[in-house]
């Protein structure tokens, strides 16, 4: 058979989709653009922002004054009493003492007077009210920030479940699924975090920069010009590691996904790995993607770490020189031992949003690089849109009608080639034939999975194409090879063919896919619950689960890929006999490798290369002696001929 995602012709498998890395500004502006649509909200934030920053700013200045009053009461009473002020710096040029008589005559101090506790209090007062407030802007941002970002990635999440959806087929043929996990779970979680710390980081960073550089302006603009010395060094520091670390962190993510891939396939397919002695040969290949991964990581974060300890050596030098020449400063009397201090303080805290910007740089590449993966899927094609102007088939008698249909996964690689048949109301059509004929395909482009290249392909008279997908599914039941079971009980399993359906129409499929026959044993009967991969059941009795959810569909066209190769000989022939009631008045398409599943149909169709080479009832190609005869004798006569490899 033709299988999309399992080595059909035409469609790569094992690798993951080429990723090509787009510039860091773009993305940044595409995650900006979802945030923006709450202005709101970043108004209120940016005003807390703003407010808590202001506030900060202010208490080191306010804390100097605080020195200047300690400073001034022990330098006055050290000084004689009952003399001005101008007199005590008189006395002290007297004395040749001229460096501490400049130092009295530029601060506020009165003679013989100690210090003023009742201001210093006043002092210290005010400090705490301006911690105490903005910490509460600071909480109020952080919520109305954790609430923004948390939202903008909920819709992301939806966004990107409702793309996927609207994917087609192609799409996840030729993506891993670990590949697509990843991005979907572990891909916006990164984006969640990075948005939640960075914005923060980044928006008290910026403002305290600025605030703190007004500030450093105001008290001395000479120390200011030595402090912003180191920005510009920083800066390029920042961007040239940025710049370096970015395609690491791409790698780090594509590696994560390739990982993930490598991990859910060995999972999902462990028994065989066991079965066939595969372990090891596992082993070594999640030992090489593993260290790719280790790999990319460690450059990713050692290059994007030497940001901070660059930074922090530029705020070190920065710091010795502004100690320096302030202390000459005070010396001079030019300015006050609490202005320096405050200087010294806002010096500290301005190298210190530097640092924080660049650390968040790591957190930052991280993010864009998993949100680029994740615009990689939105940006993904999409199915064509259903027709504005829908039709409708009239009454539900269920022909099918393939006029000259073309296709292939490839441009290079054509499969089908001018396919016609016509499936009459109420007829089985057995498709047949080697493995790659273009069977499955077929039932792909019924369903619209795909769309045919050329031809039209009609159910009661109306092209599919001019039918919306859902009527046209709606009108379809498909039980494929492999059975898909869902978390929940083995009524709910079943009951997911029609969510509307009674208790009793539920039971009556049961019966009819004769899944009553092992459930009745179960200790919780049909309240049995099961997970996600149908443990608890055997694979032919999740087979039969999905047969009796078709049955409860009521389709009134109904395809059979394979649908009861996992079951055994007993419970095939009861399920045929059920098949033959479910296909009262209906049409279905049966694809089959066991060729005594298929000898009752109306029609069979023998495929090779997909064109159809033969098609007649059971006894006509028998009589034929042509393809099908030889796949009949292939598999019950035991003479196996070249004609049959395929």
């Amino acid at each position: 058979m033709t299988r999309p995602g399992g080595g059909g012709p035409g469609i790569p498998m094992g690798g993951v989709p080429g990723e090509k890395a787009r510039s860091f500004k773009p993305s940044v502006k595409r995650l900006g653009g979802r945030l923006a649509t709450r202005r709101l909200s970043l108004v209120v934030i940016f005003a807390a922002a703003v407010g808590s920053v202001v506030l900060t700013a202010l208490s080191p200045r306010i804390l100097g004054h605080a020195t200047d009053i300690i400073f001034s009461g022990v330098i006055g009473k050290s000084l004689p009493d009952g003399v001005s002020k101008a007199q005590a710096v008189a006395g002290l040029r007297e004395r040749g003492d001229g460096t501490f008589a400049d130092m009295v005559s530029s601060m506020n101090v009165t003679p013989g007077t100690g210090v003023d506790f009742g201001a210093l209090g006043s002092t210290l007062t005010l400090v705490l009210v301006l911690y105490v407030a903005s910490a509460l802007l600071a909480w109020l941002m952080s919520l109305l920030l954790n609430v923004t970002v948390q939202s903008t990635v909920r819709e992301l999440r939806t966004e990107v479940e409702d793309k996927i959806h609207r994917l087609p087929l192609r799409y996840f043929d030729t993506t891993p699924r670990g590949e697509l996990l990843s991005r979907v779970t572990n891909d916006i979680d990164n984006v969640s975090q990075s948005l939640q710390q960075t914005i923060s980081q980044l928006l008290n960073s910026l403002l305290m920069v600025i605030a703190i550089l007004v500030m450093m302006l105001i008290i001395s603009p000479l120390l200011s010009l030595i402090a912003i010395i180191t920005v510009p060094l920083a800066v390029l520091a920042t961007a040239m590691v940025a710049k370096r670390s970015k395609p690491h962190f791409l790698a780090q993510w594509k590696s994560t996904g390739a990982l993930n891939a490598q991990v859910e396939e060995a999972f999902t397919g462990h028994e065989v790995i066991k079965v066939f002695g595969r372990a090891q040969e596992v082993a070594d290949r999640f030992d090489e993607r593993n260290e790719s991964l280790y790999a990319s990581s460690w450059r990713a974060q050692f290059i994007s770490g030497i940001i901070m300890p660059t930074i922090m050596f530029l705020g070190n030098l920065n710091y010795v020189a502004i100690a320096v020449v302030g202390g000459l400063r005070v010396a001079s009397g030019s300015l006050s031992l609490g202005e320096v201090q405050a200087f010294i303080q806002y010096s500290r805290q301005f190298t210190q949003p530097l640092t924080q910007i660049g650390s968040m740089f790591n957190l930052m590449q991280s993010g864009v690089a998993s949100a680029e993966r994740i615009f990689d899927i939105l940006d993904a094609e999409v199915e064509d849109a259903d027709p504005e102007s829908p039709k409708v088939p009239v009454g539900d008698a269920g022909e099918v009608t393939v006029d000259d249909v073309s296709f292939s996964y490839r441009d290079d690689a054509p499969l089908i080639e001018a396919l016609s048949l016509t499936a009459r109301p109420g007829h089985m059509v057995a498709i047949v034939g080697p493995t790659g004929a273009g069977k499955t395909t077929v039932v792909n482009l019924l369903m619209r999975f795909y769309d045919v290249d050329s031809g039209t392909i009609s159910l009661d008279g109306v092209e599919t194409r001019d039918m919306t997908r859902a009527d046209l599914r709606e009108r379809t039941g498909m039980v494929l090879q492999d059975s898909w079971l869902f978390g929940g009980t083995i009524r709910e399993n079943i009951a997911y063919g029609d969510p509307d359906a009674d208790d009793a129409a539920v039971m009556a499929a049961a019966r009819a896919g004769h899944v009553d026959h092992f459930v009745s044993i179960l200790p919780d009967g049909y309240d049995t619950v099961i997970d996600e991969e149908g443990g608890g059941v055997s694979a032919g009795e999740k087979q039969l689960i999905t047969i009796a959810r078709a049955f409860l569909a009521q389709p009134r066209l109904l395809i059979l890929d394979e649908a009861t190769s996992s079951v055994d000989t007993r419970t095939e022939l009861l399920i045929q006999k059920a098949m033959q009631a479910l296909r009262a008045d209906r049409t279905s398409f049966v694809i089959a490798h066991r060729l005594s599943t298929v000898r009752d149909a109306d029609t069979i169709l023998v495929m090779e290369g997909g064109k159809i080479v033969e098609q007649g009832s059971h006894d006509e190609l028998i009589d034929a002696r042509g393809a099908y005869f030889r796949l009949y004798n292939s598999q019950f006569a035991g003479t196996v001929t070249a004609d049959t490899d395929g």
